[in-house]
């Protein structure tokens, strides 16, 4: 048997670090030749690590949230044959400096450090699958054997105060569990009289012999716990992104209101046509892809709106090319895909566009590539983007056009109210480069255009 250390991958793109983000195995695991040991994050985009070889895992070199540098080693396996490790005496360093015989815990997350116990409960058994998470209470005297041959009565639960510290978990048997599911019982209130505050069924006729008043009773208990979540990943590149934005952008939001009646009718009669003049397949037309033809209309007259400001060096990186990042929620957090040459695409292939990306950002698969490169952005909550919103710019381009839900609202056209398809634009620009009046007339074009979408088709 040998060992084989494996090490921070280069994962192109020219990046000299990576932060881990998840690790998909343990200290003792089996993988297989291609088994994916772990996630790491390089800008926004997120990378797997598969194993080389077969083995065991012996040593896992960084915790969440840690920054690797690209060559060091992450993962040590125990292997058929020799490995890739040279045999080293004792207290020797080994390869790429890991310690010869380095503990299975060195390094490690602290749930893996913990050492079992000679009960095993640290680490859980086939009948108690809770255990492997539950806290050891070695002071408890519960937990020690009962040696004078005498079997001593079950400890009667208090009625008195919190059955457990707060957040710690209830332990308790499937079938315990089922029952109590069955009853309605929460067993976060039911105190435990079993080693280590295990519940049993006799807790649980205790707990209804006292009647549905204590369950209510407890159910308003104060709590003074406080979760403490590290801020990693995705979740961590927001944060610095929207801190450095904030920070140095001195935005203005400029907020307006328009009528998008005829833009949703000529929106649903194009998305009754299923074909396009050549018999390909037609995707589904949103509002976004009209707004980003009326941007590219409107920023060829103001080609100031569609650039990005090096605040250091004092210069506007002007582009010609226009690169529409879309913000897209996903499971993870949020993200930014960009449609690369708005200017060259027509409505169908804005669309589909769109489409591709918003499907690869929420399943994880966007590239970097594809994750970066915009020039300018849109920011849409949908249904959810409230009457006006202030949105952030995503640093360092100098606009952001923010899309509120459309509302139908009473309009008055000079002689009574009528029923009208109502939306606000909330867009914020970097004042330092762009004038009120810049920002107002280029929202002004992009008004006129969607309220009178058959402009957005003249070329």
């Amino acid at each position: 048997m040998g060992e084989h250390v494996i090490k921070l991958p280069d994962v192109g793109e020219g990046v000299a670090e990576a932060e881990l983000v998840e690790w998909h195995v343990k200290v003792g695991d089996l993988v297989r030749e291609d088994t994916v040991l772990a996630a790491v994050m390089t800008d926004k985009a997120t990378v797997e690590i598969p194993s080389p070889v077969d083995g065991e895992i012996l040593w896992l070199g960084a915790e969440i949230g840690d920054t690797v540098a690209i060559g060091s080693p992450i993962v040590r396996l125990k292997v058929a044959g020799e490995g890739n490790v040279k045999n080293t005496s004792p207290g020797e360093s080994g390869a790429d400096g890991i310690p010869a015989g380095a503990s299975h815990g060195d390094r490690l997350p602290p749930a893996q450090n913990a050492v079992p116990s000679s009960s095993g409960l640290s680490r859980g058994s086939a009948g108690s699958p809770e255990l492997a998470s539950h806290p050891r209470r070695s002071a408890d005297p519960r937990d020690k054997p009962e040696d004078d041959g005498v079997k001593k009565d079950r400890a009667v639960p208090s009625l008195s105060g919190a059955p457990r510290a707060e957040g710690e978990k209830p332990l308790a048997s499937p079938a315990v569990r089922l029952r109590a599911k069955e009853a309605g019982i929460d067993l976060r209130q039911v105190a435990g009289s079993g080693p280590a505050g295990r519940i049993s069924h006799e807790d649980i006729d205790a707990f209804l012999a006292r009647g549905p008043q204590i369950a209510r009773a407890t159910g308003l208990a104060r709590k003074d716990g406080v979760e403490d979540i590290k801020v990693v990943g995705l979740r961590r590149k927001i944060a610095e992104k929207m801190a450095l934005a904030k920070s140095r952008i001195p935005h203005i939001t400029y907020v307006e209101e328009i009528d998008v009646t005829a833009l949703e009718e000529l929106r649903a009669t194009l998305n009754k046509e299923k074909r396009g003049a050549k018999g390909t397949e037609r995707p589904k037309l949103t509002l976004l892809p009209f707004l980003m033809r009326a941007m590219v209309k409107a920023i060829a007259e103001q080609p100031n709106l569609n650039a990005l400001f090096d605040d250091d060096a004092g210069i506007i990186h002007r582009h010609e090319g226009i690169h529409i990042g879309i913000a897209a929620q996903t499971p993870n957090g949020l993200v930014v895909p960009v449609v690369k040459h708005a200017e060259a695409r027509d409505l169908w292939d804005c669309a589909a566009e769109v489409n591709r990306l918003a499907d690869a950002a929420k399943a994880g698969t966007a590239s970097r590539e594809e994750l970066s490169g915009s020039t300018i952005t849109i920011t849409s909550l949908g249904a959810m983007g409230g009457v006006a919103t202030t949105p952030v710019i995503n640093y360092p381009e100098v606009a952001i056009v923010g899309v509120n839900k459309i509302m139908v609202r009473p309009v008055w056209d000079g002689t009574q109210f009528i029923p009208r398809k109502m939306m606000n634009l909330s867009s914020s620009f970097d004042h330092r480069v762009i004038d009120g009046w810049d920002a107002a007339v280029f929202v002004q074009r992009i008004k006129a255009l969607l309220e009178t979408p058959a402009l957005i088709f003249v070329d």
